[in-house]
């Protein structure tokens, strides 16, 4: 009995030596500021009053989630890749004919009071995985053979555009892209991968084949957002106004005048990080970049510390996944970047994106830990 105690009490020593905490405890810190930003957002707003309970609730599931994925082998992850992409597929092509519609788009499945799901969080993880078995199984040393990441990546592209999301679609292609610099031999190939995707951009912009017009004219709104100040300008305007509001320390919390008189639309989801800038000003949005680039640090000590091809590929892209969101939502509410549609990871309301950032994470931990696999207890 007591040697089973010392190699219990050594298991749980080796594990907390070799466990992230760069990952793991900037997450839960800014799930505690979202869900400080959340409650202001929803304090004169009766429809979102009650968003900041269902976050708590949201997190309090995300974290033991991530845990338990953190003792779940990553590369277990590679054997169920096919199943877990047909399954993923079947949810969004349902949610096109039966899906729930809201915002102007139709990409959730109701789950009655439980609140919606929505498929498209997942298919991000899904994807890198997908993408990760793929690419970790050839040399790929010849360009006609990108056809096999390009389809795993592309079915669910369009379908994701057809809801239509465009910042997910956004999403999916820089996981396809840090994944294939990670793993394509020849910088000539990714040179030509990456002229395409320009070109298919172009194409995109000058046509209506991919992207619906108001999706067009949001982009085209951060070129010029006095164009049209009342429509696609708007919101950015609005957000520009609440970060510019909260100068060096912020009005404080529950004081800000575009978050409390719903200036600022979707400001608990997609402009959370407006909420925080406005009422904890520079020095609180300097603190929330900061504990994203913990993570970050993080994430990339997790893809050098990968044992194998398949791990260092899919740390690559989860890792991806996890920051372009952050450079895409932090930069459209300043004004550097485009209006997309992308949540904040951790701050944003929303119980599919969140619980998806917490498994991201889970899996993120146990290749990380897997350095020593001893720790884990896989062979």
């Amino acid at each position: 009995m007591a040697s089973l105690v010392l190699r219990s009490n050594s298991a749980v020593r080796r594990y907390l030596r070799n466990f992230n905490w760069a990952l793991a405890v900037p997450c839960i810190a800014i799930s505690l500021l979202g869900i400080l930003c959340i409650q202001s957002a929803g304090l004169h707003d009766p429809q979102s009053a009650g968003e900041y309970r269902r976050q708590i609730l949201y997190v309090a599931l995300g974290l033991p989630l991530m845990v338990a994925l953190s003792f779940v082998d990553y590369r277990a992850w590679a054997r169920w890749a096919v199943p877990l992409y047909g399954l993923n597929l079947a949810l969004l092509l349902f949610i096109l004919r039966g899906g729930h519609a809201a915002f102007g788009a139709q990409r959730w499945i109701s789950l009655g009071p439980l609140g919606t799901f929505e498929p498209s969080e997942p298919a991000k993880v899904v994807v890198a995985i997908a993408l990760a078995s793929v690419l970790s199984r050839g040399a790929y040393d010849r360009l006609s053979d990108l056809w096999k990441p390009l389809i795993v990546v592309g079915i669910p592209t369009l379908l994701i555009l057809k809801q239509p999301d465009l910042g997910t679609a956004l999403v999916l292609l820089a996981i396809l892209t840090v994944q294939l610099f990670f793993s394509l031999p020849k910088i000539g190939d990714f040179a030509i991968y990456g002229m395409s995707v320009l070109l298919a951009a172009a194409v995109a912009l000058g046509t209506n084949v991919l992207l619906k017009p108001f999706q067009k004219a949001r982009l085209f709104s951060f070129l010029n957002p006095q164009a049209d100040p009342q429509g696609a300008g708007y919101n950015l305007d609005q957000a520009k106004i609440a970060v510019g509001n909260g100068d060096w320390f912020g009005r404080g919390l529950h004081h800000g005048t575009q978050t409390q008189l719903n200036f600022v639309p979707f400001h608990s989801r997609d402009f959370v990080f407006t909420v925080l800038a406005e009422e904890m000003g520079f020095v609180g949005g300097l603190l929330l970049v900061a504990l994203y680039g913990a993570m970050l640090y993080g994430g990339i000590r997790t893809v050098f510390a990968a044992r194998d091809r398949f791990g260092y590929l899919l740390a690559g892209g989860l890792t991806a996944m996890i920051f372009f969101h952050v450079l895409v939502n932090v930069g459209m509410t300043v004004g550097i970047m485009p209006i997309t549609g992308i949540p904040l990871p951790f701050m944003s309301y929303g119980g599919s994106a969140l619980l998806t950032d917490f498994a991201a994470l889970g899996i993120l931990l146990n290749i990380y830990g897997q350095r020593d696999r001893d720790v884990l207890g896989n062979a």
